[in-house]
């Protein structure tokens, strides 16, 4: 029960805001092998969204405010996530988080835009940058059978309701520079959503070897190029 309790809780949550999901290929969800499941972001339902499009639980990394604040840190517990540290810690604390957890036989959960979208508003069918942290994790992990699942979450009802102040975050995590800018954060509420499973990617020993050598940029740059162009066509196709 305790395992199935992130999942128990996502569908509840789905079903509490009367959501209405439409899941598209789910013949691509690997059945046997490590997955690093990485999507776009622009909703707190995200995380729970796609464990219930999946059908199980996944360890999203989520940002360091999140721990920090009262209700949110009880929801990401509740979903199982693993908040990322403050900045100076941030990148070797994922990392390690994150290989263990591979390691363990669990799904991770990645959202590549970072924070960004969550904090300023943007259209269910745009992607902002991708950061590259997803590309290093996938090719460093030392576990075989390993695939990154591109997923896309395209909105086609929602309701966007203004709630907290940005500064008043900034109490909570004064190193975050996003919430020293004025206006509100945004809150994303689904009542209609496409998720869209996109083609996995294995990594192979190959993959690695390229990693560990002088094409390791080329071969990151590449993981990122095709992830993130993957699930821009998912999301045109789901948008509209």
């Amino acid at each position: 029960m305790f395992v199935d309790s992130p999942l128990f809780f996502s569908r509840s949550l789905l079903a509490g805001l009367d959501t209405r999901m439409f899941l598209s290929y789910q013949n691509r969800i690997p059945s046997d092998s490590r997955v690093l499941v990485v999507s776009n972001h622009r909703s707190f339902m995200d995380a729970p969204l796609l464990m219930a499009a999946l059908g199980r639980p996944v360890r999203f990394a989520c940002h360091h405010y999140m721990k920090q604040v009262p209700v949110l840190r009880e929801v990401v517990t509740q979903l199982g996530a693993f908040p990322l540290e403050a900045p100076a810690q941030r990148h070797q604390q994922f990392f390690k988080q994150a290989t263990e957890l591979l390691r363990m036989g669990e799904w991770v959960g990645i959202f590549p835009e970072g924070a960004q979208p969550m904090v300023k508003h943007t259209r269910p069918d745009r992607l902002t940058e991708f950061q590259r942290g997803f590309a290093h994790l996938a090719l460093r992990t030392p576990v075989e059978n390993l695939v990154v699942l591109p997923v896309a979450i395209a909105s086609t009802e929602e309701v966007v309701l203004p709630t907290v102040p940005l500064q008043v975050l900034s109490w909570f995590d004064p190193s975050e520079p996003m919430f020293k800018k004025g206006g509100f954060h945004p809150v994303v509420v689904y009542k209609r959503v496409n998720v869209l499973v996109g083609r996995p990617r294995w990594i192979s020993s190959s993959d690695r070897q390229a990693y560990g050598g002088k094409q390791a940029k080329a071969v990151v740059e590449e993981l990122l190029t095709t992830t993130s162009a993957e699930i821009a066509g998912l999301l045109r196709q789901g948008c509209y």
